[in-house]
């Protein structure tokens, strides 16, 4: 399940929606992203997040397809929250049941990674000299380019 969304979400709801994928789930994998006062400039008072409706869904879609592939994925759940947020709102959520931790942890960071260099959204940091368009970090290219 994908959901791009402006309101906010409950981690606790989202962790008994994966928790119900059955006995066979012995683990359960979840990150959650916050909006932090720092980040290519110092002074964050916000993010500005856009998409492309419809193209974000079906590449989250298709990463959540590709950690399927690679490991057993029983279900999955990602939360990606746009328009705009204040410090410490949530921005995402991932989740990844799987009878095992670590296909788990693994394929709840792969899917985390992609979505750094791959899902089309867009960051507008909003400090306090004013506001800018977040370049891709080379760090988060290197770090994608390690689940190949």
């Amino acid at each position: 399940m994908i959901s791009i969304q402006t309101g906010d979400f409950d981690s606790a709801v989202e962790y008994a929606q994966l928790r119900s994928s059955g006995a066979g789930t012995g683990a359960i994998a979840t990150f959650t992203g916050l909006v932090r006062d720092s980040g290519d400039m110092k002074g964050v008072t916000g993010l500005y997040l856009e998409h492309y409706p419809g193209m974000t869904e079906e590449v989250i879609g298709g990463l959540v397809d590709d950690a399927s592939k690679r490991w057993d994925v029983r279900k999955a759940r990602v939360i990606h929250r746009v328009g705009r947020l204040a410090l410490q709102d949530q921005i995402v959520f991932v989740g990844v049941c799987s009878a095992h931790r670590s296909d788990a942890f693994a394929a709840c960071q792969f899917i985390m990674d992609a979505l750094k260099t791959s899902a089309p959204f867009w960051k507008k940091e909003i400090t306090e000299s004013g506001e800018h368009w977040v370049e891709q970090k080379e760090s988060d290219v290197a770090r994608s380019k390690t689940w190949e």
